[in-house]
């Protein structure tokens, strides 16, 4: 049995560079939902409705990367 350990180290640190930004995208979004949701409760503005927007657009890229992921998988 041969082991490509150069292949491997690829592999392990795409999925930690992945793995980190999905994290932090996810984080954002939170993030952004945490503000719409104080920024409302003071002001009542359109930093807000920008807020929410960031938000949802962190998890769609955070949808996408998983299934672009599954299909990856499957394929």
């Amino acid at each position: 049995m041969n082991i490509d350990w150069a292949a491997l180290a690829s592999v392990f640190g795409v999925s930690l560079v992945i793995t980190v930004a999905l994290v932090g995208l996810f984080t954002l979004g939170i993030t952004g939902l945490a503000r719409q949701a104080s920024s409302t409760a003071t002001q009542g503005g359109g930093s807000g409705v920008l807020a929410r927007g960031g938000a949802y657009a962190c998890f769609a890229l955070c949808a996408a990367a998983v299934a672009y992921g599954i299909y990856l998988i499957v394929a």
